[in-house]
């Protein structure tokens, strides 16, 4: 008994002693947050109150830390407000991480949107949308002064070659505003050939730059974003516009983004994820070539900055400029429907104003030879580089990386597959032995698992071993590589107008001062023969990229193209068409429902999981469900269950319809933890 008693004396002691619960705020007590978390079926707001010490910091779009589940998460908030739907007892705040509102209302409208229409979570979004924290960006940036300087903006120039081309810069200088219901101009632009994009991109911005509208241009890669910055410095001064990549790392990119936000900055250049910047008063957006893979987020939700800034667009009512020098068919379903129009060269001039393009089984008698159709380096190619190196350097484009980078049994033919993970088999220079090009093994004893064979052969050739050949054919002539290697880096950016033969991959081209004499598209079955849908549409892509940096056809500027020249897709080149192309992929996928104007979810998983998912998803009435069917290239485990692929096929105006009952299943699926997770990818960028 006297026990007890003591135990409830101490007990009254220690009440008496702790600290008191912290007083709640009297204005709006209710924060709602969203919470840094990547489960489906949390993707929600959860409501915390606001203790009185924190209520002035803890505004609409700050950073906080919260309890949940046991455990501390980060988080932002999205709301203030003085009650809560919640009948339990609520958390409070832990902790504001940062003063500053980093979240802005409209890229968190424009970030549930993406979320939605790819079937992912808000936080996934959002992790791609406001970079980590940054303590000493922020305290640098506090000491520099908040006064966002800008200069006198010379008169924007007219795009006088493009028909449409002074329209839309008279109208994006113009001081008229733009509304959601009366949004600025639109348009898909397609650079001439021999020019340079970033001086008339730089063009663009300044005619919007001109009539205080905020600007956002979106590149696929680093070196984009330099060749834009350079122009904008000519144009704008080296002061006046952002520059937003990963390539900044964590502080430099916070700052920036931090000065993006405050307003400082009125022009923004960045890469994919820079389609999320806050910028102030938006009133242009320009994506250039949006036809580049690098715009394809590679982590969940898997979306694509062309279809998040369309969708920025008409949330903003700005205007939007997709450039590249060809045309996407996703472009072209936009001009078809009305929402933007065509900004391009004439047919008369657009003809003239290319190089001249010879093809194998062209017009000319060379081209005809029966030899020249087997040949990687026919003749007449061999000719015209020839030639071309006594007045500048000659471009040879290369659809592989590496030295070798696949291989097939010398007998039958069939692809060669590593025997402990199934990935393909390559050399990396003309005296090392096969390696798998997934796990590194050596593949020295090899033998074919269809015919016992032991022989390889070569299924392509990469730029390391055709400029090794290139040195042989050409003796005393300067042979330089462009391509990324393993690491990432071996990107040439520029040249100078000397001899020399530059052998990149696609992308990787390096420009030339004064543009290439000549260049050499070898190898064009490996790009039409891919299995993917968008096979043609690369390589028109990828070659009329080539195409523009050689000097016009009246300079004696001429390309070889190493294809038959009855493709369709060979002869949108030689005709210098991509207009033409882009409308007939676009009409020729619509009828086999492929997108654009259908829209695809492709589903990843095993087969139990798979038939889970589009067991309790309420699909569309007018869904199409095709597959399963195995995963090409895996499991890289013999051990692993079959990974299997379903499409789900349904028309683009039930789209969202898709896209929602996939998020409901798993949200279902990850709430009740049962089978392993199925990767959903919707309008996957390969498809195929």
């Amino acid at each position: 008994m006297e026990n007890e008693q003591l135990a409830l004396v101490a007990s009254s002691i220690r009440k008496s002693k702790a600290k008191p619960a912290p007083v709640v705020s009297q204005v709006d007590p209710v924060a709602r947050v969203l919470l840094d978390v990547s489960l489906p079926h949390l993707d929600r707001y959860f409501d915390y109150l606001v203790p009185e010490s924190m209520s002035d910091q803890a505004q609409i779009g700050v950073r906080v830390r919260v309890r949940f589940s046991g455990a501390l998460h980060d988080g932002w908030i999205v709301d203030r407000c003085e009650t809560s739907e919640h009948e339990g007892r609520l958390e409070r705040i832990a902790k504001v991480i940062s003063p500053d509102q980093v979240l802005d209302p409209a890229i968190l409208t424009l970030a549930r949107a993406v979320a939605d229409q790819y079937a992912g979570t808000l936080p996934d979004v959002m992790r791609a949308a406001i970079p980590a924290r940054h303590a000493t960006a922020e305290a640098a940036l506090e000491s520099q002064d908040p006064s966002a300087s800008w200069c006198s903006v010379p008169e924007p120039q007219l795009l006088a070659r493009y028909a449409g081309g002074p329209a839309l810069v008279t109208r994006l200088s113009s001081t008229t505003g733009w509304t959601i219901k009366a949004p600025g101009p639109r348009a898909v632009w397609v650079c001439a050939p021999a020019t340079d994009p970033a001086a008339q991109v730089a063009v663009l911005v300044a005619a919007a730059a001109s009539s205080g509208r905020g600007v956002l241009v979106v590149a696929p890669d680093a070196r984009d974003v330099s060749r834009i910055s350079q122009a904008l410095s000519e144009v704008l001064g080296p002061d006046q516009y952002e520059v937003l990549t990963a390539d900044l790392g964590p502080a430099a990119r916070y700052s920036a983004f931090l000065k993006i936000r405050r307003g400082y900055r009125r022009v923004v250049v960045g890469t994919r994820a820079a389609v999320f910047a806050p910028v102030k008063e938006l009133g242009l957006i320009i994506l250039w070539d949006d036809d580049d893979d690098s715009l394809a987020e590679p982590h969940a939700p898997y979306w694509h900055a062309r279809e998040v800034l369309v969708t920025r667009a008409n949330q903003t009512g700005s205007a939007m400029v997709i450039g590249s020098t060809s045309r996407s068919v996703e472009a072209a379903a936009l001009v078809v429907s009305g929402w933007a129009r065509n900004v391009a060269e004439p047919r008369t001039a657009a003809r003239t104003s290319a190089a001249r393009v010879i093809t194998i089984g062209g017009d000319s008698e060379q081209a005809r030879d029966e030899a020249a159709m087997t040949a990687r380096l026919p003749n007449i190619a061999w000719q015209t580089a020839k030639r071309a190196l006594e007045s500048g350097p000659v471009l040879v484009q290369v659809p592989r990386r590496g030295y070798v980078p696949n291989l097939s049994c010398h007998a039958c033919r069939r692809p060669a597959r590593c025997i402990h993970c199934q990935g393909p088999l390559g050399v990396t220079s003309g005296h090392a032995i096969a390696t798998c090009t997934w796990c590194g093994h050596l593949a020295g004893d090899w033998n074919c698992q269809s015919c016992g064979g032991r022989r390889l052969r070569a299924m392509s050739f990469g730029e390391k071993r055709t400029a090794e050949e290139l040195g042989r054919a050409f003796p005393g002539v300067i042979v330089r590589t462009s391509g990324r290697d393993s690491q990432g880096v071996g990107v040439l950016d520029r040249i100078d107008d000397a001899p020399a033969l530059v052998v990149a991959t696609p992308g990787a081209e390096p420009r030339a001062d004064g543009g290439y004499s000549a260049a050499l598209l070898l190898d064009g079955r490996v790009m039409l023969d891919r299995p993917d849908l968008r096979a043609a549409q690369e390589a028109v892509h990828r070659w009329l990229a080539a195409v523009s940096l050689v000097r016009p056809a009246s300079q004696g500027g001429t390309v070889v193209l190493v294809a038959d020249s009855t493709l369709t897709a060979v002869q949108a080149v030689v005709r210098n068409d991509p207009i033409g192309f882009s409308d007939r992929e676009l009409i020729e996928r619509a009828a086999v429902h492929l997108p654009p104007s259908y829209r695809v979810a492709e589903l990843t998983g095993t087969p139990h999981d798979l038939a889970d998912v589009v067991g309790l998803a309420t699909l569309p009435p007018e869904a199409q469900v095709l597959g399963p069917v195995p995963v090409v290239g895996g499991p890289r485990k013999p051990s692993d269950e079959a990974m299997m692929r379903t499409l789900i096929v349904v028309p683009a105006d039930h789209g969202s319809e898709l896209a929602a009952a996939l998020k409901a299943v798993t949200a279902i699926r990850s709430a009740r933890k049962d089978g392993a997770p199925v990767t959903v990818r919707i309008d996957p960028i390969a498809l195929g």
